[in-house]
């Protein structure tokens, strides 16, 4: 017993030192990704420049769908960035939502009288097909698109004025079935003006630690084998090979089912060199949590060796560990403190010099607390397979939802 005791806080502080130090090479290698993701981007964007200046640009004519389900705090002014884009193709925005649903349907005919010259249509969607009810939403609106090309994102999605552009041009081969993009989560502010902290750390979670983790991935697979739900365009023809949108309602990750059956069907998903912010409601603990435990488990059951290999990511979390474990060693500080440099310049190249998004800068602070609870919700999101999403708790089975 005497033996045990004296092994056990070396075995401990050893066992967190390597997952520290696996951590530190994570971040290094994320931060590697990054900085060619960003050189990639720069030659196409530079290249999409060339083709507009020559008039050689792509721009096939595109249907925008955006299924909604009431109205959150900056959606309208999401509507308004859509029906601004510079596009020199044609495009239609299709909104859709329940009959009931007076806000939707009001907002979308407030935003036809606001841009009388911009194709805007709103249709009902009475039926629900499944526990997916954006889904669900999809499928009922697709038939009145009228173009080959299909481009679905949320009513919260703010897309820059050059979106539909970068988006469109990268179907620029027979290979290319679906495009989509990296997104930032933007904060909203709540009734009093001001941003709940728990909001704040959501959008540090993406920008910060789901984009990275993005980059990385496309580095290792050398090429994206998913789709991002901020954006997914796809041509028409492929979104048929893959058997339509009704297959998806009852899938949690829709996103991600639609970019392994595009790759599956023998197609090419492309990333494009143009960024989306989604906006982040303002959320309180309980919200928060629902919203990444469902996250998670949604990793954890799409890609279970993946999700283990999270594990690895919290690097930080368990260089501060080691630093307790160690009873405060010298050689522990110095890793703790590379630890948070590393991660910190992590978060700045992907959050900002990536997706341009300025409230990292401000937020930043809050990095290693966000980390300390993904770690936390990381661990608890082992505890089940039940997600709440929408006030209305499922359980995941193979990616299914299942009503309880």
């Amino acid at each position: 017993m005497g033996d045990l005791l004296h092994w056990l806080p070396i075995l401990v502080t050893a066992t967190t030192a390597v997952l520290a130090l696996c951590g530190l090479a994570y971040y290094i290698a994320a931060l590697w990704a990054a900085r060619g993701y960003a050189r990639r981007v720069g030659k196409t964007r530079a290249a999409q420049d060339v083709a507009v200046a020559s008039g050689t640009a792509l721009a096939p004519a595109v249907s925008v769908l955006k299924p909604l389900r009431g109205m959150d705090a900056g959606d309208y002014e999401a509507f308004i960035s859509h029906a601004r884009q510079k596009y020199s193709g044609e495009y239609e925005l299709i909104f859709g939502a329940a009959p009931g649903d007076v806000a939707a349907r009001d907002a979308v005919l407030r935003l036809q009288a606001e841009f009388p010259e911009c194709a805007i249509r709103f249709v009902e969607c009475p039926e629900l097909l499944g526990p997916n009810g954006k889904v669900s939403t999809l499928v009922q609106m697709l038939p009145s698109a009228r173009y080959g090309h299909i481009l679905i994102n949320d009513s919260d999605i703010f897309a820059g004025p050059e979106y539909l552009a970068r988006v469109m041009a990268c179907f620029s081969d027979d290979q290319t079935g679906m495009v989509t993009a990296l997104y930032s989560g933007h904060c909203v502010a709540d009734a009093k003006g001001k941003i709940p902290v728990w909001a704040k750390i959501e959008a540090l979670t993406v920008s910060t630690e789901f984009v990275p983790g993005t980059l990385l991935a496309m580095q290792i697979d050398g090429g994206v084998k998913f789709a991002l739900g901020g954006t997914l365009a796809i041509r028409r023809d492929v979104l048929d090979k893959i058997g339509g949108l009704e297959p998806l309602v009852n899938y949690l990750a829709d996103d991600y089912e639609m970019g392994v059956r595009t790759i599956a069907a023998g197609y090419r998903v492309a990333m494009a060199p143009e960024t989306v912010a989604t906006g982040v409601p303002d959320y309180r603990w309980h919200a928060f949590a629902a919203h990444q435990l469902r996250w998670l488990r949604t990793v954890r059951d799409a890609r279970r060796w993946g999700y283990a290999g999270l594990a690895t990511t919290f690097g930080l979390v368990w260089a501060a560990i080691t630093v307790v474990a160690s009873a405060g060693a010298v050689w522990s500080w110095a890793l703790l403190s590379m630890s948070l440099l590393a991660r910190i310049a992590l978060a700045l190249s992907a959050g900002v010099g990536i997706l341009g998004d300025r409230q990292v800068v401000r937020d930043v602070w809050l990095v290693p607390f966000r980390d300390f609870v993904g770690a936390v919700l990381w661990v608890w999101s082992f505890g089940g397979d039940d997600v709440e999403w929408r006030g209305i708790k499922f359980r995941l089975n193979k990616g299914k939802l299942e009503r309880i």
